[in-house]
């Protein structure tokens, strides 16, 4: 088992478990949500069961990535975390067009860096 590139991926799948939770519990919550995504009242409110569905898939993604770490072929697991960090970094791209770029640094970035060292450290034949 690889240390950095699954403290790396660890990373990226933490980043989402927060997202999950900004998207499906407090997105309407001034201090959380709201002010994160700068939103108003009106329209957090809304949009909240949009955001329910968007915190899900981010959910998915984390789970993807857990499993990817704790797979017990690690051959396998390396796929599995680079076909997930692949995902969160094409997520990341969409969001940096549609709503803005700090979300290209806050999800594809992380995930390329952590995408990189599981190719480096992971010794899976290509």
């Amino acid at each position: 088992m690889a240390l950095l590139p699954n403290l790396l991926t660890l990373l990226v799948a933490l980043i989402h478990i927060y997202i999950l939770l900004l998207e499906t519990v407090l997105w309407t919550h001034p201090a959380y949500g709201r002010r994160i995504f700068r939103m108003t009242a009106e329209f957090a409110e809304q949009t909240r069961l949009l955001a329910v569905n968007q915190g899900v898939y981010n959910g998915f993604l984390a789970l993807g990535l857990l499993w990817g770490i704790w797979h017990p072929v690690p051959t396998v697991g390396a796929q599995v975390k680079l076909f997930f960090l692949g995902c969160v970094c094409v997520a990341g791209w969409v969001g940096a067009v549609t709503v803005g770029r700090r979300v290209f640094w806050v999800q594809s970035f992380p995930a390329a860096v952590a995408g990189v060292a599981v190719v480096l450290g992971a010794g899976v034949p290509w």
